[in-house]
């Protein structure tokens, strides 16, 4: 078929030109209209006025000179080595026109192909024939002329290639037919009779089928109900062609030609690769990742790989997720989990937070499910439509991939939301099999035709579908319904789009029926037949099953139903205008209260879209988002938290205590799910609203809800921080004597939020809060007074080694008690403290232990601070500071820590030059918090006492020397002293400069102590040595 030429032309599909150098660049789409024009007219003269009217429906002035330049960049990039004037040999000057003298276009060659296969058919030559076309019909790459068949000039040579190409498929099927393959069929029309069993040939076709495959009993069953439907829905009899099979059946005539049943070769039209890599997963259970747009499939090649599996003795379970239903967090796993219940692997494991903190309790669940489902292999886990699974259902996923198990998970493949794309790079460690359903090929088109409606096409309809549909698998079933009951003009009527076609279908549809299936999109994907009778009354069944025949619907199980794609759904559901879906909500969740009062997610979410009734919309939002924290979703549940906060508001009622607690709870959430910043804000809110009542024991709940762990010595909203220590005090003032409890929390909150500017109050307050928690015995309690104390553990310098024995206290504590958030805070001190003391290997082991914890239990934050100890680590190689540095700054985006944020990555960058002994670069970029000691301006001021307070003390000491300012010089040595043993900076393990000894030092040496000098700079190099950092020596 091909053969080497110069230059070969492609058409069937964009238009490409190629030479034995590669694809050709053909500029601008009037370039290739002209090479298209000259292509159609297959070596024919074409005048320059015809190319002019061609390209142009309005000619501007000086159209001949711009097509003659057209054509000169044609010949330039069609003939590159084509010396200056020498005559063109492609496309040549002809009178007043031009001609392309092509001798090698992929259209010629698949005409050619196709007469072959005829031949080779008509000859009983099936298997040559299936070749033959095969081998045509790969020659397309899209539709013909891509980008030019609704041009006047193209469409008739579009329409005759398009036709060719469903003659093809025909020619295809009909070797297949020949060839004996039959068994092919069967699941491809199974589905489809169901849908539309008054559609005689897909029934005749099917029960052909089934017979061929030694299924009489199931054909002639067939048949039996197509004749059954059409007697009661109709009063006909079947057509002669369904009689005589009948007939035939019965008699086992000869000319059927029954067959041994075979495993099907291709259970799924057009999926014969993708379903080969499913196997090679099956064979290592691996984590199989679908993607696609809506309608290519996913789902269906999902469906027909579980059947496969589940014919060779293999459990299989499904797991979908509807699109926002107001579904309970993780639901995909509760139909898995009881799915497998019912397969008799008995009862699955069940989440109990009320006996430890979420987060452990989240694990063990997560450990327990997995280990659960590691005992019942062989196992398939279908996870259906990923792209709205709720952070539950990921996080759980992700706990499972390390397990024995097969997943298929499938997914839209284009605007992925976040928790997806976090899901999927956590995912990449399982180095899951990875799918991509694009369109299927032309050749397919009309044997998808043939299964959805048991019609047969033309090759021009065959063409004219997949040129409508790109191939999309929902999309040519949705123009085949079309086609099936309105003929082809319908094609040309109904505008291009998928959602068109669906309004198209639906306008069709008895009012009555119409009706009842624009109230079921608003339901949800799944339709309850008790709900939706509720709406409409007794009718209800009546036009599901229409909708069902029609292609709308599916029946799952008695009394429920399914929409057959999510497109169809949302087409309808959209299409309503928001105040009749305000409406429909509205009596949805009215008759759901009375139906299911307990299902809380489907009650919030239909009263909240309801928008008429917003004091019950707050109560279920509350109750689904306690449910949601009982279900360890804290972002799913700081979302309904903030919905019943927004209806409440919405109702009008003035309840301060019930506003209160819907703050307090979208407060906690916020910050479990990582969202500090509107966590702050919340309790700013809360904190307003609390004081009004002047209820000192109110204020205290207040306060005291909020007790998120804090590492870093900087307050990010110090204003916020200032407002609750002062409401602190006020209400310590006026608490009622006994509330030692209260008094505990408010105090350690006091330390919290003050930090490195609360001076002895704060350090007061943490030493007392310390004391009364050891008194009560409260482990979740202490665990709070000791982050208290870490944070007041700065007055002076040096003091590493307190931290590191608070650090070691908090994981012990909180190892015991479950107290997970407290257990990585105290592993995260350590990491500081022991940087400081140059013990990087037991930092190192402590920052492994802080990601383990923050990637078993979901906590984003963690990793911040974990990435800025390893830069910290590849700046002190003395190699690579910089990158590592500017990497680790990037996590910081987002997260809401200014207190972190705010100039640590110029400084970070400053003393990495110092610490190698290099002098700072000159930087635009503001150094933040640390201007004062980058770029100092007398007099400098003394540091804060925090994390940095040695980095600041040494960056100090080093302009002092500078100016011989001998004052400061020896007040900074004896400031710096304590920490000799110390690296400067290291304690806050994101950054370094050298030890704080090499600092003295330089300070003695400033200050004529020589011996003194001396020993400082000896332990400033066993320290480096240590640190395997032996530049700073």
């Amino acid at each position: 078929m091909k053969r080497e030429v110069a230059m070969r032309f492609g058409v069937l599909g964009p238009l490409v030109a190629e030479d034995a150098r590669g694809e050709v660049g053909l500029k601008g789409p009037r370039h290739r209209a002209v090479l298209a024009r000259l292509l159609i007219a297959r070596g024919r003269v074409v005048p320059v006025e015809r190319l002019v009217d061609d390209l142009w429906e309005r000619p501007p002035e000086g159209a001949v000179g711009a097509v003659q330049t057209f054509v000169g960049a044609l010949r330039r990039a069609l003939e590159p080595d084509r010396a200056p004037r020498e005559p063109a040999r492609l496309l040549v000057t002809v009178a007043r026109g031009y001609a392309l003298r092509a001798d090698s276009v992929d259209a010629w060659e698949f005409e050619a192909a196709v007469t072959m296969a005829r031949e080779l058919l008509d000859a009983h030559r099936a298997d040559a024939a299936l070749s033959q076309v095969d081998t045509a019909l790969a020659l397309w790459r899209g539709p013909a002329y891509a980008g030019f068949a609704e041009e006047g000039w193209a469409r008739g040579e579009v329409s005759r290639l398009t036709e060719l190409r469903l003659l093809a498929g025909e020619l295809r099927a009909e070797a297949l037919l020949a060839l004996g393959r039959a068994a092919e069929v069967i699941p491809e029309l199974e589905p489809r009779v169901r849908e539309y069993p008054l559609r005689e040939n897909g029934s005749r076709l099917l029960a052909l089928a089934l017979y061929r495959s030694g299924r009489q009993g199931d054909a002639l069953a067939v048949l039996r109900v197509a004749r059954e439907l059409l007697a009661v829905e109709l009063g006909l009899d079947p057509g002669a062609a369904l009689r005589d099979l009948e007939a035939d059946i019965l008699a086992q005539a000869p000319r059927l030609k029954p067959s041994v049943p075979k495993i099907a070769e291709r259970p799924l039209i057009g999926r014969d690769t993708e379903l080969a890599k499913l196997e090679e997963a099956a064979a290592r259970s691996r984590l199989v990742l679908v993607s696609g747009d809506p309608g290519a499939g996913k789902t269906a090649l999902a469906e027909a790989f579980s059947a496969r599996l589940a014919a060779r003795g293999w459990t299989t379970a499904w797991g979908s997720n509807p699109d926002g239903e107001g579904l309970p967090p993780a639901y995909a796993w509760s139909r898995i989990l009881a799915t497998l219940a019912d397969a008799g692997y008995g009862a699955a494991p069940t989440a109990d937070p009320a006996t430890e903190d979420p987060v452990t309790a989240r694990w063990r669940w997560h450990q327990a499910v997995a280990s659960y489902l590691a005992g019942a292999t062989p196992l398939l886990l279908v996870l259906d439509d990923l792209q709205w699974a709720g952070e539950e259902t990921l996080a759980l996923l992700t706990s499972v991939l390390d397990e024995p198990v097969l997943i298929v998970a499938t997914y839209r493949g284009t605007d992925l939301p976040a928790p997806l794309t976090e899901f999927l790079g956590r995912a990449a460690r399982a180095e899951p099999v990875r799918v991509y359903l694009g369109g299927l090929p032309e050749t397919e088109i009309a044997r998808l035709v043939r299964a959805t409606t048991g019609e047969e096409i033309d090759p021009e309809t065959a063409a004219a579908l997949h040129r409508r549909s790109g191939g999309n698998a929902f999309f040519v079933r949705e123009l085949a319904r079309l086609l099936a009951d309105e003929g082809p003009a319908a094609l040309a009527a109904v505008p291009p789009g998928v959602r068109d076609v669906v309004r198209h279908r639906v306008e069709v549809l008895p009012d009555g029926v119409r009706d009842v299936v624009r109230r079921a999109a608003v339901i949800g994907t799944d339709v309850d037949l008790d709900v939706l009778e509720a709406l409409v009354g007794e009718t209800a069944l009546d036009a599901a099953e229409i909708a069902v025949r029609r292609g709308f619907l599916i029946e799952r199980a008695p009394r429920r139903f399914r929409f057959a794609h999510a497109l169809v759904r949302d087409t309808l559901y959209h299409d309503l205008s928001r105040s009749r879906r305000g409406r429909e909500h509205g009596k949805i969740a009215e008759a759901l209260a009375d139906l299911r009062p307990d299902d809380v997610d489907a009650l919030a979410h239909h009263f909240l879209l309801s928008e008429e009734h917003p004091e019950r919309a707050a109560h279920y939002a509350r109750a689904a988002a306690e449910r949601a924290e009982k279900r360890f979703a804290q972002a799913e549940a700081a979302r309904l938290w903030d919905a019943a906060l927004t209806a409440y508001d919405r109702s009008g009622a003035s309840d301060t205590e019930k506003r209160l607690e819907l703050i307090m709870g979208k407060a906690r959430a916020s910050a479990v799910a990582g969202g500090l910043g509107q966590s702050r804000r919340h309790r700013a809110e809360a904190l307003e609203l609390a004081e009004k009542p002047a209820d000192p024991l109110l204020t205290a709940r207040v306060i005291g809800a909020f007790d998120v762990p804090a590492v870093w010595t900087e307050n990010d909203d110090p204003a916020l921080a200032s407002r609750i220590a002062d409401a602190v005090e006020r209400t310590l003032a006026a608490l009622p004597a006994g509330r030692v409890a209260e008094r505990c929390r408010l105090l350690a909150t006091l330390a919290v939020e003050l930090r490195n500017a609360g001076g002895r109050r704060a350090r007061e307050a943490a030493r007392e809060a310390e004391e009364l928690a050891r008194r009560l015995d409260d482990p979740a309690l202490l665990a709070f007074a000791l982050n208290a104390r870490f944070l007041q553990s700065f007055d002076r310098a040096g003091l590493a080694s307190r931290r590191a024995g608070i650090g070691a206290e908090l994981v012990d504590l909180a190892t015991r008690h479950g107290l997970v958030t407290f257990e990585v805070l105290g592993h995260l001190v350590l990491v500081q403290a022991d940087s400081a003391l140059a013990d990087f290997a037991a930092a190192d082991r402590h920052a492994a232990a802080a990601d383990e914890l923050g990637e078993r239990y979901g906590l984003p934050l963690v990793g911040v601070f974990t990435r800025w100890y390893r830069a910290m680590r590849a700046a002190m190689t003395g190699e690579g500071g910089e990158a590592a540095y500017r990497a680790a700054a990037a996590g910081l985006a987002g997260t809401a820590m200014s207190g972190v944020d705010n100039g640590i990555l110029a400084l970070a960058l400053f003393c990495d030059r110092i610490q190698r002994g290099l002098p700072p670069e000159a930087r635009e970029e503001s150094y933040g918090a640390y201007e004062s000691w980058c770029r100092p301006v007398l007099p400098i001021p003394d540091s804060p006492r925090d994390l940095l307070y040695e980095a600041r003390t040494c960056l100090h000491a080093v302009v002092a020397i500078e100016l011989g300012d001998r004052a400061a010089m020896e007040r900074l040595y004896a400031e710096l002293l304590p920490a000799d043993g110390e690296i400067a900076g290291a304690g806050s393990g994101m950054l370094t400069l050298r030890p704080v000894a090499y600092y003295l030092g330089e300070l003695a040496t400033a200050l004529d102590l020589r011996e003194a000098a001396a020993e400082h700079y000896r332990k400033a190099r066993a320290i480096a040595m240590k640190a395997g950092s032996p530049h700073w020596g």
